[in-house]
C-alpha cells in the first residue's frame, strides 16, 4: 500500500473509534499513546491524525476518496467495523457512521455485510467457557497467550478482532473457577481497570499489522512476515498472559485488590511476559499455521 492508503485507513479507524462520542478520557489517552508509538515505524504523522480527528478537522468523504482500489476500500471498512465492535456490538451512532462510510467507499450491501456480519457475531458471542480447574489455570493462561500471539501473526482483520473476546473468555473462566459467575460488563470493567482498553488494544494490534504490511487482503500470503517483530510485537501474548495471571490473583483473593493494585500487578506481570515471549514464539508460529477464519470464529463462539 502507498503511504496515502495507510494514512486514509488509519484515519478512518480513528474516526470509527470516536464515532459514538463515548470514549472515556482514559481510552483517549491510550489511543494517543498508541499513535505516538506506532509513529516511530510509520510513514505518516499518526499523533497529528489523532489530533485532527479529535478536533474534527477531517471529513469522512475526504479521507475515503484517496482509496482507489477495491481491496483497500474493503480493508478500510473491515477495520472500521472491528474498531466499532471491539468493545461490544456497535451502537446506533456507530452503525450510522458505518453506513456513511460504506456509501463514501462505494461498497455494495453484500460487501459491507461480509465484513460486518462476522464481526458482529464475534462481538456478541456469549462468555461461555469450558470448566477450568484451579490446578490447570497456569497452563490454560499460557495456552490462551500462545493462541492470541498466533492470532496476531495472521493477516485477517477478523483474526485480530478475535483476540479481545478470547481474553474476556479467559477472565470469565478464571473467575468461574474461583466460584464467581461474571457477565460481560464486569469482565470489560476488569480489563479496563487493569489498564487494557478494548478499542485502543484493537487499534494497536491492527495498526502494527497495517504498518507492517500484514493486515487484510492487501497483506500478501497467509503467513507473510511470520515471526517478524516489526510486524508482530508479541503484545497479544504479553497482554493475555498478564491479564490471566492478574485475574487469577484477583479472584483467588476474593476480589479485594484495589484498582491501583490491579494496575501495578498487570504492569509487573507484563514485564515477566516480555521475557517469555521469545521462548514461546515458535509455539505461536506453529499454532498460527493451524488456524483459519472458520476455526477462529469457532474458538470465539466456544
Amino acid at each position: 500500500m502507498t503511504p496515502d492508503d495507510t494514512r486514509s485507513i488509519l484515519t478512518i479507524s480513528l474516526l470509527a473509534a470516536f464515532a459514538d462520542g463515548q470514549k472515556h478520557e482514559r481510552e483517549r489517552a491510550a489511543i494517543q499513546r498508541i499513535a505516538e508509538g506506532l509513529a516511530q515505524s510509520a510513514e505518516v504523522n499518526l499523533p497529528g491524525l489523532v489530533q485532527d480527528v479529535l478536533l474534527q478537522r477531517v471529513k469522512l468523504a475526504e479521507v475515503a476518496a484517496p482509496l482507489a482500489r477495491p481491496e483497500t476500500r474493503q480493508l478500510a471498512y473491515e477495520m472500521a467495523v472491528c474498531v466499532c465492535d471491539a468493545d461490544g456490538s456497535h451502537s446506533v451512532a456507530e452503525q450510522a457512521f458505518l453506513t456513511e462510510l460504506s456509501r463514501h467507499l462505494g461498497l455494495d450491501e453484500a460487501a459491507a455485510h461480509a465484513a460486518s456480519g462476522p464481526a458482529q457475531a464475534m462481538a456478541a458471542a456469549p462468555l461461555s467457557a469450558g470448566g477450568i480447574q484451579d490446578a490447570e489455570l497456569d497452563q490454560a493462561i499460557l495456552n490462551a497467550a500462545i493462541l492470541n500471539g498466533a492470532l496476531e501473526l495472521l493477516p485477517e482483520t477478523l483474526s485480530t478482532m478475535a483476540i479481545i473476546p478470547l481474553q474476556m473468555k479467559l477472565v470469565y473462566g478464571i473467575g468461574r473457577a474461583h466460584g464467581y459467575e461474571l457477565d460481560s460488563g464486569h469482565v470489560k470493567d476488569f480489563l479496563a481497570t487493569a489498564g487494557v482498553g478494548l478499542t485502543s488494544q484493537y487499534l494497536e494490534q491492527a495498526g502494527r499489522k497495517l504498518i507492517g504490511g500484514l493486515l487484510g487482503r492487501v497483506g500478501g500470503s497467509l503467513l507473510r512476515g511470520l515471526g517478524n517483530q516489526a510486524v508482530s510485537s508479541g503484545m497479544s501474548f504479553v497482554a493475555t498472559y498478564a491479564l490471566g495471571h492478574v485475574a487469577k490473583r484477583y479472584y483467588a483473593g476474593g476480589r479485594t485488590l484495589s484498582a491501583q493494585m490491579l494496575k501495578d500487578a498487570y504492569a509487573a506481570i507484563s514485564q515477566e511476559a516480555q521475557g517469555l515471549r521469545g521462548r514461546y514464539l515458535p509455539a505461536m508460529q506453529e499454532r498460527a499455521r493451524t488456524l483459519d477464519a472458520a476455526q477462529v470464529m469457532k474458538l470465539v463462539r466456544g
